[in-house]
């Protein structure tokens, strides 16, 4: 497990009885705020696919994500306390770490022009930067946190639980399909709907100060 970099591995002290594989998030986060090791590396391993995954879909740049994993299980290392599994599960807590960071971490490169670079291509990977596009702004950032959260329930019940598994559980189409009990098309069905109306309602004042200009 590469999280020991930074010299992390010296703030762990301390290390239990070995432990089943199928041992509780909750409970490996646990053992963690006692220095466990050996939880960590398992957390990491569960878990590193994924928050790749976050973090990659949000910074849009492979290097990134990698670097913000890294320093997300570091994190989790110094602040498993402050988890509440009243609150949530534990999966939860770490997708929305991972995306709330990722976020903090997009703002950052944004205000240092990073997606203003030019990028090249090498054998198709791309090796530096990526431009801005109208797509990369955020629901939250045209809408405001206030805006937002009104598209949000007038989405169905569907609508609302699919882009709530997608985007802040980290399932997939599929996987969310599963855990709501209906048909992969109908997940689909229920995910771009929901984002056409969201999509609808970030560009729908664009049109206004048009219409305004035109009386």
């Amino acid at each position: 497990m590469s999280v020991s970099r930074r010299g992390s591995a010296d703030a762990v002290c301390a290390h239990t009885s070995p432990l089943p594989e199928d041992v509780s998030d909750e409970s490996l986060l646990s053992r963690i705020c006692i220095g466990d090791g050996d939880a960590l590396a398992m957390l990491f391993v569960r878990y590193a696919r994924l928050t790749r995954s976050v973090a990659a879909r949000i910074l849009r740049d492979t290097a990134e994500a990698e670097d913000l994993v890294q320093d997300l299980f570091l994190y989790i290392q110094r602040k498993c306390g402050i988890f509440d599994s009243s609150k949530s599960t534990a999966r939860s807590w770490i997708v929305q770490m991972a995306y709330h960071r990722a976020l903090d971490r997009r703002r950052y490169l944004k205000s240092r022009e990073f997606y203003a670079q030019p990028y090249f291509q090498a054998n198709g990977v791309q090796v530096v930067g990526q431009p801005t596009t109208e797509s990369d702004y955020s629901a939250e950032a045209v809408l405001g946190r206030n805006g937002l959260e009104k598209v949000v329930n007038a989405l169905s019940d569907d609508q609302r639980e699919t882009l709530r598994l997608h985007f802040f559980e980290g399932y997939t189409l599929a996987e969310a399909a599963e855990r709501l009990g209906q048909p992969l098309g109908n997940v689909r069905h229920h995910y771009y709907r929901a984002l056409e109306k969201l999509r609808k309602q970030m560009f729908a004042n664009d049109r206004q100060p048009t219409e305004g200009c035109a009386k």
